[in-house]
C-alpha cells in the first residue's frame, strides 16, 4: 500500500491559545458554582450533575466510538478518529470530577438518609445496592476501566504514529472486543447510578440504553462541530474531506432515529402499563413548566434533526449539518437537565445561575483538556493502515 498523501500539517499550531482561554473559562466557571455553593448548597449539586453527566457522556462515547472502529475495522473513520482518541484518553483526569458528586451524595440521593431508609421498604430492599460504600466503590471501579481502556486505545495509536507497528492494530482490536463488553456493563450501572438512582421508587430495565442512545448521538454532533472549529482555524481543510462530514450526518441521523426508539419505548412500556410507581416520574416531568423542556427536546433532538438530515443532500451541507449538530447538543443538555431537576424543584421548572456556571466551568476543563492533548501529538493517525483509504474517501 503506498503511503497517503497529506498536504496538511498535522500539528496543531504552538500559537493558538485556545487551550488557555478554555482553561479561564473553566476555572472562573467552577469558582463561580463554588460560591454558589455556599448561598445555596442543593442547587449546586444538581446543577453540577446535569453538567457532569453531559460531558461524561461525550467522554464515555469516544471511548466507544474508538473501540467499535478497531473492532470492526473501519476505513472511513482513520482520519478523524484521532479526535474520540484524545477525548477518551482524559477519562483517568475527568475522573476527579465525580468527586463533588460524591461529596454531594446526601443532597442528590435520597436513599443516602437513614432515616428515610428505615421507614421505606422499597429502600430497605434496595440496600443491599443502594448504599454509600458500594456507590463509591462502583464509581472507583467504572472510572478504573475506562480510564485503562481510553488511554491503552490512545497511547497504542500515537506509538503506531512513531513506530509504524501495524501489529498494535491487533492488539487494539483484541483490546477492544471485551472492551466493550465490560463498557457496555458498566455504563448501563453508570446510568443507574447517577441518573435513575436520584429517584430511588422508579426504574427502567432500559435505563441504560437510553443514557448510551442520547450520549453517542450526541459524540457525533460533537465531533463535526469540533471538525468545522479546525476547519476555521486552517487546520486539516484537505485532509477531513466532504465525505467525512456526510458519513458523520449519516451516523448522526441513524442514532436520532436509535434514540428516538428506545426513549419512545420506555415512555410507552410505562404508560401503557400505568403503574402508579413509575408513572410519577414521567407525571413530574411533564408538568410544572418541565413540559415545555420535553417538548424542546424532542423536536431539537429527534423531530427536526428527523426531517432536514432524511435527504440525502442536507446531510452535505456544512451549514444545515452544522446547525443540526448543535441544537442536538443544546437538546442533550437540555433532556440531561429535564431529568435531573424535577428532584430538587418538586413544584415547577426554574432556572438556576449555577445551572450555566457549571456547565462552563466543566465545560471549559473538558475542551481545555482535549486540545491540550490533541496538540501533543499528530491530529491524525498518521501510520494507520486503513489511513490511505480513508483519505480516499469522497
Amino acid at each position: 500500500m503506498s503511503k497517503p498523501k497529506i498536504t496538511d500539517s498535522l500539528e496543531f499550531p504552538s500559537d493558538l491559545n485556545v487551550t488557555k482561554s478554555l482553561f479561564g473559562v473553566g476555572v472562573v466557571g467552577l469558582l463561580a458554582s463554588g460560591v454558589g455553593y455556599f448561598l445555596e448548597h442543593d442547587q449546586f449539586f444538581f446543577s453540577y450533575l446535569v453538567s457532569f453527566a453531559f460531558f461524561s457522556s461525550i467522554a464515555l462515547a469516544s471511548l466507544f466510538f474508538v473501540m467499535l472502529q478497531h473492532l470492526t475495522r473501519s476505513e472511513w473513520s482513520a482520519v478523524l478518529r484521532r479526535i474520540p482518541e484524545t477525548i477518551s484518553s482524559n477519562i483517568w483526569i475527568w475522573a476527579l470530577f465525580i468527586i463533588p458528586v460524591l461529596l454531594g451524595m446526601h443532597s442528590l440521593y435520597h436513599w443516602t438518609h437513614a432515616e428515610a431508609v428505615a421507614h421505606d421498604p422499597v429502600l430497605q430492599g434496595k440496600q443491599p445496592y443502594l448504599n454509600t460504600p458500594f456507590f463509591i466503590i462502583r464509581q472507583v471501579i467504572y472510572f478504573g476501566l475506562w480510564s485503562f481502556l481510553g488511554y491503552r486505545m490512545y497511547n497504542k495509536s500515537v506509538k503506531m504514529d512513531d513506530t509504524g507497528d501495524w501489529g498494535l492494530q491487533t492488539l487494539l482490536r483484541r483490546t477492544s472486543g471485551p472492551g466493550i463488553f465490560f463498557f457496555a456493563i458498566t455504563l448501563a450501572f453508570a446510568s443507574f447510578d447517577w441518573l435513575m438512582a436520584l429517584d430511588p421508587h422508579w426504574y427502567s430495565t432500559i435505563f441504560g440504553v437510553y443514557y448510551f442512545a442520547m450520549s453517542f448521538q450526541g459524540l457525533f454532533a460533537a465531533m463535526i462541530l469540533i471538525v468545522f472549529f479546525l476547519w476555521r482555524k486552517g487546520l486539516l481543510t484537505s485532509t477531513i474531506k466532504d465525505g467525512h462530514i456526510y458519513d458523520l450526518g449519516v451516523q448522526m441521523f441513524g442514532f436520532t432515529i436509535f434514540y428516538a426508539y428506545i426513549a419512545f419505548s420506555q415512555f410507552l412500556l410505562i404508560y401503557y402499563a400505568n403503574i402508579p410507581e413509575e408513572t410519577v416520574w414521567y407525571l413530574e416531568r411533564l408538568s410544572g413548566g418541565y413540559e415545555y423542556l420535553a417538548y424542546f427536546y424532542l423536536f431539537g433532538r429527534f423531530v427536526i434533526p428527523f426531517i432536514v438530515l432524511l435527504p440525502k443532500w442536507t446531510k452535505s451541507s456544512y451549514k444545515i449539518v452544522g446547525t443540526v449538530s448543535a441544537l442536538i447538543l443544546a437538546s442533550h443538555l437540555v433532556e440531561l437537565y429535564w431529568i435531573v431537576m424535577p428532584v430538587l424543584n418538586h413544584h415547577g421548572f426554574h432556572l438556576n445561575w449555577m445551572t450555566i456556571t457549571s456547565f462552563l466551568g466543566l465545560g471549559g476543563i473538558f475542551f481545555g483538556l482535549f486540545f491540550y492533548r490533541f496538540k501533543q501529538n499528530k491530529m491524525v493517525p498518521i501510520n494507520d493502515p486503513k489511513l490511505a483509504d480513508s483519505l480516499n474517501k469522497h
